[in-house]
């Protein structure tokens, strides 16, 4: 007998869609029986005429916690991820303080328990002091971050040979390494030519080069050592073209996000601070290179950055558009923006939910439980009607940023149920129960 019976829907996964219902016990897909085949539950739901996605999961995400919980915490992050229908969350390590010892990454575990409504990974920072690393390792984050520019000196790694240097430090060890793709050099070059402090010399400071060199360099230090690495936020013509040349020299993947994908330079004009963030928009002719290699499958993961500030930080006026504080809530919004993708013909759903549930999920040590509807996976379910439509609004969201860039936004599909381990969480656009996500660590 199973706990909870989902029948009537299409299942959707990464290598595409079939038919079957969906038995779930102890936490667990526990069967996948033939549509209308008896079987015995605690709980039949009716899902016909919709489809069952496994939940999303999110490899780029800042909750804020410790030390910054004015712009999110634990609890309302998580909250945002679950109306959102992102049941894992990969939570970055730029904290206050970053987490960069394992004490800070113990710590940090402890704080998350008991509030967290969707399950969380942590991540871990590489600093300067390569000694912290074998202690991080034990506590198995899934995965750990190394920055090329703008970041404090005690985490910066600004040439190829320092980059080369810190993923020796991980020689045979089975772990990811997530790299933001710049170039300090070309970051202080610029800002000591231009000190204007528009809009066109904060792109100036992040060109498409400092990108491209910065996906080459990590890739060529990986080849040297054979780490395993994660190239982050992918958004320009030149970045993509120097990827796909490059992606086969090392053990490697890419991700993007919604907001590079939706969104050029011209929107800075309409939204200005909303969409303030690093890597910046890219002009229109970047957009579409961009949205053709994800058409083409060269971009491996769709994460959001979801980085929120509080409204007021983001209200304020700044002498210089680069010191607007950078970065925009994404985890409520991450399942309509792909939707809208989808909805264009860019992607179709088995795509989105390769990019979003299974490569995450295999990428970040999480693929024996995360990303696929099968037999022994986590219950982690999302059911999609696509007969109502939906509107994304500030009002509704959860996060403390308190909007969206895609405020007034469509999509012709709504999340009508998430579960999380075979429990529903959310209902309607609701959150129902208390928070029962849990810490996840990487698998060995």
């Amino acid at each position: 007998m199973f706990e909870t019976l989902i029948r009537g829907a299409a299942l959707v996964n990464a290598d595409g869609l079939s038919r079957g219902d969906i038995g779930i016990a102890g936490g667990k897909v526990a069967a996948i029986i033939g549509s209308g085949e008896a079987a015995e539950a605690g709980t039949v739901i009716d899902a016909s005429g919709c489809f069952v996605l496994p939940g999303l999961v999110d490899a780029h995400a800042h909750l804020r916690d410790p030390g910054l919980t004015h712009k999110e915490d634990f609890s309302s992050g998580t909250h945002a991820a679950a109306l959102g229908g992102v049941t894992t969350v990969l939570d970055m390590p730029t904290d206050e303080p970053w987490t960069a010892t394992a004490e800070q990454l113990a710590d940090k575990m402890a704080l998350a328990e008991g509030r967290i409504h969707v399950d969380v990974g942590l991540q871990a920072v590489i600093s300067r002091d390569l000694s912290l690393v074998p202690r991080l390792l034990d506590l198995a984050p899934v995965s750990f971050e190394l920055f090329t520019a703008d970041v404090p000196d005690a985490f910066l790694f600004a040439s190829l040979d320092a980059v080369a240097e810190a993923l020796k430090a991980f020689a045979g060890a089975d772990t990811l390494i997530g790299i933001s793709p710049g170039d300090q050099s070309i970051l202080t070059g610029s800002t000591e030519r231009d000190r204007s402090g528009t809009i066109a010399a904060f792109l100036d400071s992040r060109p498409p080069l400092a990108e491209a060199n910065g996906i080459a360099r990590a890739l060529v230090a990986a080849a040297s050592t054979e780490a395993k690495v994660h190239v982050r936020q992918i958004n320009s013509e030149l970045g993509v073209e120097t990827w796909s040349r490059l992606r086969g020299m090392a053990d490697a993947s890419v991700e993007t996000t919604p907001q590079n994908l939706l969104f050029t330079t011209q929107d800075y004009e309409a939204q200005g601070a909303n969409l303030k963030a690093s890597p910046p928009l890219r002009s229109p002719h970047d957009v579409d290179a961009l949205r053709a290699a994800l058409s083409a499958g060269l971009i491996d993961i769709v994460a959001t950055d979801h980085a929120p500030h509080a409204p007021a930080e983001k209200g304020a006026t700044y002498a210089a558009f680069a010191d607007i504080p950078g970065g925009m809530p994404g985890l409520q919004t991450l399942l309509p923006a792909m939707l809208r993708l989808v909805h264009e013909g860019l992607i179709a759903l088995p795509d989105l939910v390769r990019m979003c549930s299974r490569n995450p999920a295999e990428r970040f040590g999480l693929g024996r439980r995360k990303g696929k509807i099968a037999p022994g996976y986590d219950a982690d379910l999302l059911i999609l009607d696509p007969r109502r439509s939906s509107t994304i609004a500030n009002a509704d969201q959860v996060s403390r940023a308190g909007s969206t860039p895609f405020d007034g936004w469509t999509v012709k599909a709504r999340l009508t149920s998430v579960f999380l381990r075979g429990r529903g969480i959310v209902r309607d656009g609701r959150l129902v129960g208390p928070a029962q996500g849990k810490i996840v660590t990487r698998e060995s």
